[in-house]
């Protein structure tokens, strides 16, 4: 909201610079955005009158306007505008002047026709934002005078006000709160409504939404244009003026933060109700659009129809114009919630409705209508009714807050004495009503922000200065749970992976009614959103068959993806963390400079993309019927998963498909991704070779056991080099290992190293059969 210096002023003194005020607005939690300076002060820019115009005889869109500078001569200009009548007060700038957007004034010719200056818009002067015509002066303008004299300089502030301070939208309460912040002094305050109170005129169906309504006639009004002071007051923060009415109702609403409404009262009939719309009402509201209105908005109506919309906006029908003569004033207290929801619901954000939905204060409800009473009186002329209309009851004070002073210094950190809290809270506008050990606070009407003794402590940090209070390390050692090792463990997962070439995706965990592959016994929901999600997936591979369908539709020719996520295990629905891989395609997207052919995916790649995350990784035989090919992944010697290559009715791919689907939480512990430093081995190491001969249908994973088990301290490493599966007499295939041997605190002799060595030969030989080859 935009705030005006010299209008704060008017209420407490401030300091001369503006940005010491912003800086002491934003300290204390009231952020202000920016700092503008207003005004006029323009040399040879002065007030006009235009005393006759007429079309331009070389041009649809221009006028000729005679105009009195004051000089006694009257001056010709062409004008371009179309907003102003003959006799309205305008600035003019004179030969010579160059305005703020840098536009030098000079005598020209426009289309033939003289013209000995330049009548001026509101953002030529710097003075607004509308372009679209000339801006029109108060009739009280004196002819000839600088239009400073008019728009004197001043500052606006931007500040930004948190949803929970309403009762910061207006210049009387921004001045409080500088008041407060600064020990300062109110110069004035709203004075009291003193005026009788009657309960006819006025009724309330929709207590809910508007638990206080009051309605107060003011007769024989004389509609026109505001004085200069009004009109500069509402304009400089960037409210644009329409009558006097009109504007003393704006101008109250930025004064004291209380919206009003003025209603042509011969155009109402009988009394008012506020009720809820009615299903599908129109109403025609002062923004020239009709809304179709629903059950749970809040309406002011009369006997026939609704003539507001209650807190966001008045009707067309019943706006007040030049010829109104009555009005009725409106000042009411509706729920915020109700308005915010209307105005959301209608698209019909206003003035208004940014103070109701926030919050205005009970008590100023009454003030604020007393207060556009006497604008009205002084500036329209009007006769006010000795008594006003209401109905409804005002909303309680905010109930009493208990404090003790032990609390606020354990949680500021520092000990504030009791005294400088007590006038904190007091400039705040709270009243300590309980002295004890335990003190109770009354709260004010606006500051229904204030609920718990924290809330009062806040203030008085805000008021004392954070910047007082010594900053202290409050850091805390937190030992990790098993959820942060799981997540730490899951981004190790992701980076290795996507180092080996894989993309991540993440698919839904909701299934749609068609079925895919591994999800026949996926548990339906009872009331799915809709066919896209009707089950919760038993199979992470459900989602990575669904991405491979629209990749191969797209045109790719290699899909390597993977996902991490939570699957649904039927009968009753446990939840387990799964890994997903699916591979597809080629190894890359086309050949290279050392091959001229591009070799497919397999089921070895498959196997080293596993080989990332998986430790002791092992595949033996097994029977889906999902797949064509079936393997189950084993860690070691315990079972964590299964793969192979999909069968072709499963997937729309051109070429074979290979998936593979892990128990996560089974390998995600401590001690499995956990990296150990290992020193450069000091002493040489001594390798062995064993070539033979074994049947066909022995493993390499049962040859490698044969070696490695029981393990040998002086075996560090076991690598198949050489592989002939021709037919080798009747044995079947030939295989040749290499074994490294090391020990890490001496170099081996070869007499160590033999004996070990013939004591693996000795166990393939017995355990496998095989024929060792010399």
């Amino acid at each position: 909201m935009k705030f005006s210096v010299n209008w704060l002023r008017e209420f407490v003194d401030l300091p001369k610079n503006p940005a010491e005020i912003a800086e002491l607005l934003t300290r204390a939690g009231v952020e202000t955005e920016n700092i503008e300076t207003r005004g006029a002060k323009i040399d040879k820019v002065i007030v006009s009158q235009v005393t006759a115009s007429s079309r331009h005889p070389n041009a649809d869109r221009l006028t000729v306007c005679e105009v009195d500078d004051g000089s006694g001569t009257k001056r010709q200009i062409v004008c371009g505008a179309t907003n102003y009548k003959v006799g309205d007060k305008v600035p003019l700038a004179l030969p010579g002047a160059k305005l703020p957007n840098g536009t030098e004034i000079r005598e020209s010719k426009l289309r033939g026709v003289e013209s000995a200056g330049m009548l001026c818009s509101p953002i030529e002067l710097g003075l607004g934002e509308d372009a679209s015509g000339l801006l029109i002066l108060s009739p009280d303008a004196k002819v000839g005078a600088p239009i400073s004299d008019l728009f004197p300089g001043d500052t606006i502030l931007d500040v930004e006000i948190t949803p929970n301070r309403g009762d910061l939208l207006s210049h009387f309460g921004l001045a409080r709160e500088i008041a407060a912040l600064t020990g300062k002094k109110l110069k004035s305050t709203p004075r009291d409504s003193k005026i009788a109170i009657k309960r006819t005129g006025v009724t309330i169906s929709a207590t809910r939404e508007c638990p206080f309504f009051s309605a107060r006639k003011i007769d024989n009004v004389k509609v026109g244009p505001s004085p200069q002071w009004l009109r500069t007051k509402i304009e400089s923060v960037g409210i644009r003026s329409i009558n006097n009415i009109v504007d003393i109702s704006n101008f109250v609403m930025l004064e004291l933060g209380q919206p009003t409404h003025a209603f042509d009262a011969d155009k109402l009939t009988g009394c008012i109700n506020v009720r809820l719309a009615h299903n599908g009402e129109k109403f025609l509201a002062l923004d020239g659009k009709t809304y179709s209105l629903k059950p749970d908005n809040c309406v002011v109506a009369d006997q026939e129809r609704a003539v507001g919309i209650g807190g966001v906006m008045g009707g067309e029908e019943t706006g007040v114009a030049n010829s109104t003569k009555n009005i009725l004033l409106e000042a009411a207290y509706f729920l915020p919630a109700s308005i915010r929801k209307t105005a959301r619901e209608l698209n019909l954000p206003s003035d208004a409705s940014y103070r109701f939905e926030r919050g205005v204060d009970p008590e100023m409800v009454l003030r604020a209508s007393a207060r556009a009473t006497e604008l009205i009186q002084e500036i329209a002329g009007g006769a006010p009714a000795k008594e006003i209309s209401v109905a409804g009851k005002l909303p309680a004070n905010p109930g009493d807050i208990s404090l003790t002073y032990e609390k606020c210094e354990r949680v500021v950190g520092v000990a504030i004495k009791p005294k400088t809290v007590d006038e904190i809270l007091e400039g705040f506008g709270l009243k300590k009503t309980s002295a004890a050990k335990i003190t109770k606070w009354k709260i004010p009407s606006y500051r229904r922000d204030l609920q718990r003794d924290v809330d009062l402590i806040e203030e008085v940090v805000r008021a004392y200065g954070a910047n007082k209070i010594p900053g202290v390390e409050r850091g805390r050692y937190s030992p990790s749970s098993a959820a942060d090792h799981a997540h730490d463990f899951e981004w190790e997962w992701r980076s290795r992976l996507v180092a080996a070439g894989l993309n991540e995706v993440r698919t839904s965990k909701l299934l749609p009614r068609e079925r895919f592959a591994f999800s026949e016994s996926a548990i339906e929901l009872r009331n799915p959103l809709s066919e896209d999600a009707v089950a919760l997936r038993p199979s992470i591979l459900v989602g990575l068959l669904a991405v491979l369908d629209r990749n191969i539709r797209a045109g790719a020719e290699r899909v390597a993806i993977f996902e991490i996520g939570r699957t649904f295990i039927p009968p009753k629905g446990k939840e387990e963390r799964h890994l997903g891989v699916l591979l597809s395609g080629n190894v890359s997207s086309a050949p290279d400079w050392r091959s001229q052919t591009n070799r497919r995916l397999d089921l070895f790649d498959l196997r080293g993309a596993l080989d990332v995350v998986v430790p002791k990784l092992s595949f033996r035989p097994a029977n889906f019927s999902d797949l064509a090919l079936s393997i189950d992944i084993y860690s070691g010697d315990r079972m964590i998963g299964f793969g192979g290559q999909l069968s072709s009715a499963k997937s729309n791919a051109p070429g074979p498909v290979f998936v593979a689907e892990l128990h996560a939480d089974l390998l995600l512990k401590p001690d499995e991704l956990t990296k150990k430093f290992r020193e450069i081995e000091k002493f040489p190491a001594v390798t062995r070779d064993i070539a033979m001969i074994v049947p066909e249908e022995i493993s390499y994973e049962k040859i490698l056991r044969a070696i490695e088990n029981p393990k040998e301290p002086l075996l560090e490493s076991v690598e198949l080099f050489d592989l002939f599966n021709e037919k080798v007499g009747e044995a079947g295939k030939s295989l040749a290992y290499r074994l490294t041997y090391r020990d890490r605190s001496r170099t081996l002799t070869s007499e160590e190293v033999n004996a070990v060595h013939a004591k693996i030969r000795e166990r393939l030989r017995s355990d496998l059969g095989a024929e060792l080859r010399e």
